[in-house]
């Protein structure tokens, strides 16, 4: 009987060594993943960019890799789109019918409002894809027009319920109310949160930019706008991508690719100029891959 309560004991100290093991094993090898993640951060020489304020986030270890005054506020111009769409579709049934309205056409015509008229019968979610991948005005102003009286107090609540902790919105399209005042303002970090988010939501609508035109149904007949993304499609890994472009926001950008299979980054930059925020993605994207390279 001893020596059975004693190999009893043994067996169970082996057992308790054994889990005590893999446990340190494990925390130990969650360590080194996160330490990997975290190895691709990277600098840029000063004066790399244009922009006023970049970011590069890692959603999936929601780490950032990269910054240069990723919380500071700026005009969001047509970025603004990412919100007006994260919250008319989950409010909204796509298939709901909006007609655009006088209201909803802006003097500052983008690409995607060259083809839509007053008048024009929508259904939701066609208006989200021409407002997100044409960048069009009058859709988006039009999808958001389905949320009711209270458009842009549901979007500031989404923004506050999301940590957008610099966001606000002044109206649905990011364009400027006057000279002085920018329809929506946030942080290259916030942005880089809100496409993140929407990415993780709405991968449909969000990477119908990675296509080179979009084409929807407006009142029976089919009208086909270029998408405002065509100059970073030939980018390896390209996602999906977000322009905006107004005289007091400069030019704005965030885009979604792949570092590897499965593993999107989201870049965004800030107060450049209309060319310069894509040569400034695109020194992003390559800085992020090489750090990544360098790691391997």
């Amino acid at each position: 009987m001893p020596v059975l309560f004693i190999s009893a004991g043994l067996c169970a100290c082996i057992v308790i060594i054994f889990l005590l093991y893999a446990y340190k094993t494990a925390l130990f090898s969650a360590h080194v993943q996160k330490n990997k993640a975290s190895s691709i951060a990277f600098e840029l020489p000063l004066g790399s960019l244009s922009a006023k304020a970049a970011v590069v986030y890692d959603p999936t270890t929601k780490q950032i890799l990269y910054q240069k005054n990723a919380e500071l506020t700026l005009p969001l111009a047509s970025l603004t789109k990412l919100m007006t769409a994260q919250t008319v579709l989950g409010s909204v049934s796509t298939a709901t019918l909006v007609t655009i309205s006088q209201k909803d056409i802006s003097t500052d015509n983008d690409a995607g409002d060259l083809v839509l008229k007053v008048g024009n019968v929508l259904k939701v979610g066609d208006l989200i894809r021409i407002g997100l991948a044409a960048s069009s005005n009058y859709a988006m102003a039009a999808a958001a027009g389905s949320l009711g009286n209270n458009s842009l107090a549901d979007m500031n609540r989404d923004a506050s319920r999301l940590g957008l902790t610099h966001t606000y919105f002044l109206n649905p399209t990011g364009l400027d109310v006057d000279k002085n005042t920018s329809g929506a303002y946030g942080s290259a970090y916030d942005v880089a949160l809100l496409a993140s988010v929407f990415l993780k939501n709405y991968p449909q609508y969000f990477e119908i930019s990675s296509h080179s035109s979009v084409t929807v149904n407006a009142s029976g007949r089919a009208v086909t706008a270029a998408a405002t993304a065509l100059p970073l499609q030939d980018i390896p890994g390209f996602i999906a991508a977000k322009t905006g472009y107004t005289d007091l926001a400069g030019g704005n950008l965030v885009m979604a690719y792949d570092i590897d299979i499965n593993h999107p980054l989201i870049a965004v930059v800030l107060g450049s100029t209309e060319q310069g925020r894509f040569d400034d993605i695109r020194t992003l994207v390559n800085a992020s891959r090489q750090a990544e390279l360098a790691q391997q």
